[in-house]
């Protein structure tokens, strides 16, 4: 007897997993409904269905938690093990979970279709404004333009804005180069003989400079008469 109701419980238990797993798939499945870029004024047929069927879900596994309850009790082998004790308090609450989370899933949707059939009317109410005043719609047309362009205003302004931040940090840069290039300058003065050979590293690339000019103006005169 003891073999037979720890069969029937062992069985039962494996159900109850078994629709629990299938709930969970249906949830995901409902719960993008409320996710839809369109969602319809009414519940599609699809939504429907996979509500009815989460709802005869929830029932079976109420149905097999309670089988497994009336096993657990009229058996006193079964009543005595923790861990089957355990196993149907996990089942309990798994099912408490599936029923809230169909709830909030449910309000969800209803907001979301709410929100967007309040939406969908309000643009009926302009669209029909407009068609019905016609000057009316000029001016929101006008005013939407000016809207569109204070926007670029906006950005127009605020490019200049990070253009004149960048001029004015270049200028800083600048002014801490030519900073620095004066405490060298300075510095160098100091050391015996620094001027004479920064004076003569001038001299030589002036030199090298006339030196390249005269070869460039050379070989332009070339060309030319060859020309």
């Amino acid at each position: 007897m003891a073999t037979t109701a720890g069969q029937g419980w062992t069985q039962l238990r494996q159900q109850a997993r078994a629709l629990e797993t299938q709930t969970e798939t249906y949830l995901h499945t409902y719960s993008q409904f409320s996710t839809q870029s369109n969602i319809p004024p009414k519940p599609t047929e699809e939504e429907r269905s996979t509500e009815a069927k989460l709802q005869e879900l929830l029932e079976k596994r109420d149905n097999v938690i309670s089988q497994l309850t009336r096993l657990l009790d009229s058996e006193a082998t079964l009543s005595s093990s923790s861990l089957k004790q355990n196993n149907l308090s996990l089942l309990r609450d798994k099912l408490t979970d599936h029923r809230r989370d169909l709830s909030r899933l449910r309000s969800t949707l209803q907001q979301a279709r709410d929100r967007a059939n309040l939406l969908g009317s309000v643009r009926d109410d302009i669209s029909a404004y407009r068609a019905a005043n016609p000057a009316a719609a000029e001016a929101d047309y006008m005013l939407d333009e000016r809207a569109g362009l204070d926007r670029s205003h906006d950005v127009a302004d605020g490019v200049l804005s990070q253009a004149y931040a960048v001029q004015d940090s270049f200028l800083a840069q600048r002014e801490t180069l030519a900073s620095i290039n004066r405490r060298i300058t300075h510095a160098a003065s100091q050391v015996p003989g620094i001027n004479t050979l920064i004076g003569r590293i001038s001299a030589k690339k002036r030199r090298d400079g006339f030196i390249m000019g005269g070869f460039i103006a050379f070989c332009f005169l070339v060309f030319w008469f060859m020309m």
